[in-house]
């Protein structure tokens, strides 16, 4: 079974659980706190190794969130380790989030551009986005910085990518003359 698949399985069997005992929003933030430790690279590793046995991660699980997350969690990720797919917790976990946002109705936008946005902006381009048909109910607008596009921005809307950047302009009219210095070196030799 793919990886995609187990963790499409593991999740909304969780998601159905936390909406069964109507603790949803508390389920979700041990899940993102979950996910904000696997950004550790020392645990991540843990979590995926092959070599430390599902017991002792059991073991460590239940140190670092017994009294921390909720019952429903930790009973999640002791079951997840006896049933040996604790490597696929991280998987399980961003699934988990994707899951989570389609029920509650929420597009993730990521905005790229050369320098911060102000807060105005940001809080127009969201009501812009929220007015179109691009997105659902609710959008999550995560503004990254990229000097390298020179200028302009990039929009990715639920996997769609709008490229306004001026450093695709510029890598666009580089392949336009390319193309045209062919055509022109060909005539040349007729």
């Amino acid at each position: 079974m793919s990886v995609q698949r187990i963790a499409a399985r593991y999740a909304k069997s969780l998601i159905d659980l936390a909406v069964e005992q109507n603790k949803l929003e508390r389920i979700k933030e041990d899940v993102d706190s979950f996910l904000e430790l696997t950004k550790n690279r020392d645990f991540y590793l843990l979590v995926k190794s092959p070599i430390v046995n599902a017991e002792k991660k059991r073991q460590i699980f239940k140190t670092l969130f017994e009294g921390k997350y909720d019952k429903l969690t930790s009973s999640f990720l002791d079951i997840l380790a006896l049933k040996g797919r604790e490597n696929y917790l991280v998987e399980i976990a961003k699934e988990f989030i994707h899951q989570y946002k389609a029920i509650k109705h929420i597009s993730t936008v990521v905005l790229t551009t050369v320098s911060p946005l102000s807060e105005d902006t940001m809080d127009a381009l969201r009501k812009k986005l929220l007015e179109s048909s691009a997105t659902d109910e609710q959008v999550e607008l995560i503004a990254k910085v990229d000097p390298a596009l020179v200028g302009g921005f990039v929009l990715e809307v639920e996997g769609k990518i709008y490229d306004a950047s001026i450093a695709s302009k510029l890598d666009e009219l580089k392949k336009e003359f390319k193309k045209r210095n062919l055509h022109i070196s060909l005539i040349s030799k007729s």
